[in-house]
């Protein structure tokens, strides 16, 4: 008999996976429908970059590379976190992944036995707690609140804390709220987490994209906190390369030897080519131009978003300072119905949207907030008002 292993059936389907395939089937039968579940920008990846893996490819650098990633790009790691962070790291403490997620399973695997409690603020991105369940973790939800910008206390953080907790994900600017900690409140939160001693595993993967508000690492904090935190970066947001894979952590020597260690065994090395390329990214002062065009892009889509859901009572929203997601809240108009169809969740809310006016919207059941779905605001101005206008029309067809 062949039976599945239990790490596999402890995975939950995402719940946003039929109604971004629907979408998608519609948009192929040529149907005009406006999708807001994007989850990477919506820009070309940079020409110096896409440059530069051509001069990989013809000066055949198509093989292995270390396990944890060329010694350049690496080195160029720790030039940025220098430059930005006023965080110094060797490149031995650095260790390049295959994107975001893979550091973050990296990470996770590095720290966390079975039986670890490992606290995650709600709302949280959906495939944390699949994570932690994968390494044999046990998910320890922090109840955040809107009123106080999805935002966890420190009085909250230490009530968290049990002698089983061993790890805590910080995700800075969050997806998929947009929330930004400023510089006092994650020192609040760090002494906190000094005391009780355990990791941090700090997700910083939208840390360019900040809106009016200056971003500061947790592990800026202190040495100590340095020592305990396990940066999760990478270039898939800031550069616009989300197809190209490549993720780095930066983190103590000994969590970096084993995360690489780990790493060499699963996944060999990260791409050659886009690790060439994302030397360039990091160091060629084109990209400085790049990013704040970007950025000033998205506050402009930002904006225009909140204006328009300034006018669309009873549905509330949060009003994000990073990444490019805003939460908004359907919580007033459950036990609505349209077309005979009574909304009961946001799940039922998202497929009567698409239904009925052809809008993709991410339920966030899977979020860890069941009243909200998630916006993206990485589509064209054009298209942010005519979904907007559509979700507005949606509304007023509840009875």
């Amino acid at each position: 008999m062949n039976i599945i292993a239990d790490r596999a059936l402890s995975v939950s389907p995402s719940l946003t996976l039929e109604i971004t395939a629907k979408g998608k089937k519609m948009k192929e039968d040529g149907i005009d429908v406006v999708s807001f579940g994007a989850g990477e920008p919506d820009f070309n990846t940079p020409d110096y970059i896409n440059d530069k893996a051509k001069e990989a490819i013809d000066r055949g650098f198509t093989k292995y590379t270390p396990a944890s990633g060329t010694v350049e790009l690496r080195k160029a790691v720790c030039d940025k976190l220098q430059r930005d962070n006023n965080l110094s790291y060797d490149f031995t403490d650095i260790v390049i992944s295959n994107g975001g997620k893979h550091a973050l399973y990296n990470a996770l695997m590095a720290t966390v036995n079975p039986g670890d409690e490992v606290i995650l603020p709600a709302p949280y991105w959906l495939t944390y707690p699949e994570l932690i369940k994968l390494c044999g973790g046990v998910v320890k939800i922090l109840e955040t609140k809107p009123e106080n910008d999805f935002k966890m206390t420190p009085e909250q953080l230490t009530k968290a804390i049990t002698k089983k907790t061993k790890a805590i994900i910080f995700n800075n600017p969050s997806n998929p709220t947009g929330t930004v900690y400023g510089e006092s409140e994650i020192r609040a939160l760090a002494a906190v987490l000094e005391k009780a001693d355990i990791y941090v595993i700090s997700d910083e993967i939208y840390e360019k994209l900040c809106y009016g508000v200056e971003f500061f690492s947790i592990a800026q904090v202190s040495e100590k906190m340095k020592n305990n935190t396990i940066v999760v970066n990478g270039l898939s947001k800031t550069y616009s390369m989300t197809g190209w894979r490549i993720g780095y952590t930066a983190s103590n020597k000994t969590l970096a030897k084993a995360m690489g260690n780990i790493q060499s065994h699963t996944a060999s090395n990260p791409n050659s080519i886009a690790q060439y390329a994302s030397v360039a990214a990091i160091e060629d002062k084109h990209g400085e131009t790049f990013l704040k065009e970007m950025n000033r892009t998205f506050d402009r889509r930002r904006n225009l978003a909140i204006s328009m859901l300034k006018e669309m009572q009873p549905l509330t929203y949060v009003e994000p300072k990073g990444a490019f997601y805003i939460m908004v809240g359907i919580a007033a108009v459950k036990g609505k119905s349209v077309y005979g169809k009574i909304i009961k969740t946001a799940a039922d809310f998202a497929n009567a949207l698409i239904d009925a006016v052809n809008v993709v919207a991410i339920p966030c059941e899977s979020f860890g907030a069941p009243d909200y779905i998630r916006l993206s605001y990485a589509i064209s101005d054009e298209n942010i008002k005519k979904g907007l206008e559509r979700i507005k029309k949606f509304t007023d067809m509840l009875e």
